[in-house]
């Protein structure tokens, strides 16, 4: 399963310490014009070193097209890319070669093929997400023409809570902080939170919202293709995600129908809108043209700078203290993330839909 999508696919390779990491889109429709310069943009966002905040790694993230595209435009065949990594320390994790990191994915990927990469987790590593960035860039840049946007943003780091919901703030300013929370005065509160675990050797997690807008009606399948599904799908299969949520998600069963329910009214254009959005843009597994808004939970970082109690791989009792380079809240860098899948999930969902009814 290094396949995501079903017509907008994208297969990823590469280890974190290994020579690159990368991918191939295939579906990627002909004819949509490629901003190189976007694409690396979303890199950047992603990539390790960018703050205080995030792990010292010094990784360029230099991505490289190679197929797919003539004279500045995709030609509807595979798109091939590479990103090399050239800042590894592998030497930094040969002492927990024999050690199984708690909460990480070291015992698993062991007991599951037998072997395992212990540079940096190797194919476990959140390096691997690199190749989701550049795909979901690809389908940005597909959504633009038809006039969909796909933001997400900091909500939430340990207990610090951004009030309120994406309508009352301008996300274009969540990029003006190196938190990538829309508002300063809580980003800045966000920051002296992630510093402060980062001190004790510790890490911290938290919530990420996201938003689609100008969605059509009609996106999804209403048994197991489910619009809201797939979504979920693909933000649990990130690394350190443990919940996802849509519309009032938790929150609105607490409610009663009568007081959730998005009521139809007229929208004044000759068409059918509705007074609230509760149900997030997604009724019955579709989309119904509203903004599609949801959360990702993510939990702390598994890898601590700080001793921690564990086993050999021959199931000795021992400790261990990490190394290396690690992030202390992966949120600030997992925010182009989560766009990424929102919106490979979107394109795919519209092709899909667009093929069936052709």
């Amino acid at each position: 399963m290094n396949t995501f999508g079903e017509i907008f696919r994208l297969t990823t390779f590469g280890e974190s310490h290994g020579k690159a990491v990368g991918g191939v889109v295939d579906g990627m429709p002909a004819g949509v014009a490629v901003d190189a310069d976007f694409i690396q943009t979303e890199l950047n966002r992603r990539r390790p070193g960018q703050s205080q905040l995030t792990t010292s790694r010094k990784e360029a993230d230099k991505v490289e097209l190679l197929s797919g595209i003539f004279e500045g435009v995709t030609t509807g065949q595979p798109i091939g890319f590479t990103v090399e990594n050239t800042n590894q320390h592998s030497q930094d994790y040969e002492n927990m070669r024999h050690l199984f990191r708690p909460s990480h994915a070291d015992y698993t990927y062991t007991q599951k093929y037998g072997v395992r990469d212990h540079r940096g987790g190797g194919r476990s590593s959140a390096r691997e997400a690199i190749s989701r960035v550049v795909g979901g860039a690809l389908a940005k840049l597909a959504l633009r023409e038809i006039g969909i946007t796909v933001e997400a943003y900091t909500q939430q780091v340990g207990q610090i809570t951004l009030p309120g919901t994406y309508l009352d703030y301008d996300l274009a300013e969540s990029e003006k902080n190196d938190v990538r929370c829309p508002d300063p005065v809580v980003a800045q509160k966000m920051a002296n939170l992630i510093t402060q675990v980062k001190g004790e050797g510790d890490t911290i997690g938290g919530v990420i919202a996201g938003v689609v807008r100008h969605c059509p009606v009609g996106l999804g399948d209403p048994a197991f293709g489910k619009l809201h599904a797939r979504l979920g799908a693909a933000m649990l299969g990130i690394n350190a995600v443990k919940g996802f949520e849509y519309g009032l998600g938790f929150a609105g069963v607490s409610q009663r129908g009568s007081e959730q329910n998005d009521i139809f009214i007229p929208d004044g254009e000759g068409g059918i809108t509705t007074r609230t959005n509760n149900s997030g843009g997604i009724q019955g597994g579709i989309s119904n043209g509203q903004d599609i808004y949801f959360r990702v939970a993510f939990k702390p970082v598994a890898t601590l700078l700080r001793e921690q109690e564990t086993v050999t791989d021959t199931g000795e009792p021992t400790l261990l203290t990490a190394k290396g380079r690690h992030d202390a809240c992966v949120l600030p860098r997992a925010v182009p993330v989560v766009e990424a899948m929102a919106a490979m999930v979107v394109l795919d969902s519209y092709l899909l839909n667009k093929t069936i009814k052709l």
